[in-house]
C-alpha cells in the first residue's frame, strides 16, 4: 500500500506543477479576452458606422470592413485558448454520459492529443504566413492596402496559445490517468479552473 502512495507522489507534483502553469496561463487568456471583447465592440462599431456612412451620409468607405474583419480574426484566435481551457468549443456530449469516468478521462485525452496535433500544424503554417508577409511586405488588394502581416499574426499568436493550452491540458490528462484510483480525488481537488 505504501508503494502506491509513494509512486503517486511524483505524479501528484507534477500535475500541481502543470495545473499551476495552466493558471498561469489562464490569467493572461482572461486578460487578452478583455481585449477580445473590446475587438468585438470595435468591430460592431465600425460596421454601424460603415452603414451609417454609406447610407445616411452617402459616403464612400474602403477601410471600415477590412478593418472589423481584422478585429473579428483576431478576437476569434486569440481567445480561442481561454474558450479550451473552459472546454467551451462544440462538443458531442450523447457518448460521455454513456461512458465510465476513467474511459472519458482517456478520451478526452486522445482528443486533447489530436486537436494538439493540429492545432501546432495550424499555429507552425500561421507563423509561416505571417513571416512571409511581413518580410514581402504584403497589404490586402482594397484601396486602403492594411498589412496582411497584422491578420495573419493574430492568428499565429492565437494558435500558439491554444496550442500551449492543448498541451497542458494534455499533460495534465496523461499525469491524471497514470495515478492510482484512489488519489484521483485529491488531484481533482487541485484543479484551477476549468473542466480539465
Amino acid at each position: 500500500m505504501s508503494g502506491a502512495v509513494v509512486s503517486a507522489e511524483p505524479v501528484a507534483a507534477r500535475t500541481r506543477l502543470l495545473r499551476r502553469l495552466d493558471a498561469l496561463l489562464q490569467g493572461v487568456s482572461r486578460l487578452l479576452m478583455v481585449v477580445c471583447m473590446l475587438a468585438l465592440v470595435g468591430a460592431a462599431l465600425v460596421l454601424s458606422y460603415s452603414v451609417f456612412a454609406r447610407h445616411v451620409l452617402k459616403l464612400a468607405t474602403d477601410w471600415q470592413d477590412e478593418a472589423a474583419v481584422f478585429l473579428l480574426v483576431g478576437a476569434t484566435f486569440v481567445s480561442a485558448a481561454h474558450v479550451q481551457h473552459l472546454r467551451g468549443h462544440i462538443g458531442i456530449e450523447a457518448i460521455t454520459t454513456l461512458l465510465s469516468p476513467r474511459v472519458n478521462r482517456v478520451r478526452r485525452w486522445v482528443v486533447d492529443i489530436v486537436s494538439f496535433a493540429f492545432c501546432g500544424f495550424f499555429a507552425w503554417k500561421s507563423w509561416t504566413l505571417f513571416w512571409e508577409a511581413y518580410v514581402e511586405g504584403q497589404t490586402s488588394s482594397s484601396t486602403w492596402g492594411p498589412p496582411l502581416s497584422i491578420p495573419y499574426g493574430l492568428m499565429a499568436f492565437g494558435m500558439t496559445l491554444l496550442t500551449v493550452q492543448l498541451l497542458l491540458q494534455a499533460a495534465i490528462g496523461a499525469c491524471e490517468m497514470g495515478t492510482p484510483a484512489g488519489h484521483e480525488a485529491s488531484l481533482a481537488s487541485d484543479r484551477t479552473g476549468g473542466h480539465a
